[in-house]
């Protein structure tokens, strides 16, 4: 069940500038404000993370994406519609519509549309789609795990969005809608 107090904090302080923590499909996700270069900023350094490897935005339906697909053909909608809600993360053209601190400078930004309730109503409150990178410094396994949130980012997280992740093992798959190429195995 979904705590909707906890739900308004996370979003209050996503609204806010902070960065969070969060259950997701697989694994433990840090998130932000994609359009607050500061929080995004914070969200790289903890996680020690390559600006040029840009990062995935999550929202909590098609219609939080609608500007970013517009450029898009009947089939490539399709196979969106196809692959979400899920656990499947697309890298979509953006025509310049997303800032570099989220491509990475890339001609591509990394979209999903999730099926976890937790995301969903966050996503909602906040009113658009937010960051969602695994919740773990580069190199290291991602957190399965609130406790293990804290055991990798301590006091530094300005919540910490109680829940439980989904059945699914590991990170979301990754493919590119274009060419159909498989980035991550999911």
């Amino acid at each position: 069940m979904i705590n909707r107090f906890h739900i308004r904090r996370a979003a209050l302080a996503l609204q806010s500038g902070g960065v969070i923590a969060y259950p997701t499909e697989g694994v433990w996700g840090l998130g932000c404000d994609p359009l607050d270069p500061l929080a995004v900023d914070r969200v790289l350094a903890l996680k020690q993370r390559d600006p040029k490897k840009g990062l995935i935005l999550v929202a909590a339906s098609i219609g939080q994406f609608e500007p970013l697909l517009d450029g898009l053909s009947a089939q490539e909608r399709e196979k969106l519609e196809a692959g979400w809600p899920g656990p499947l993360t697309w890298l979509v053209p953006h025509s310049g519509l997303i800032p570099a601190w989220i491509s990475g400078g890339n001609s591509s930004v990394a979209l999903r549309v999730s099926a976890h309730p937790t995301i969903i109503a966050l996503c909602a409150a906040f009113g658009g789609p937010i960051v969602s990178t695994s919740a773990n410094p580069s190199g290291r396994p991602a957190a399965i795990n609130a406790l293990q949130v804290r055991h990798y980012f301590c006091e530094r997280l300005d919540y910490v969005l109680p829940g439980q992740r989904g059945d699914q093992r590991g990170p979301t798959a990754i493919k590119d809608l274009r060419s159909d190429r498989l980035l991550r195995q999911g």
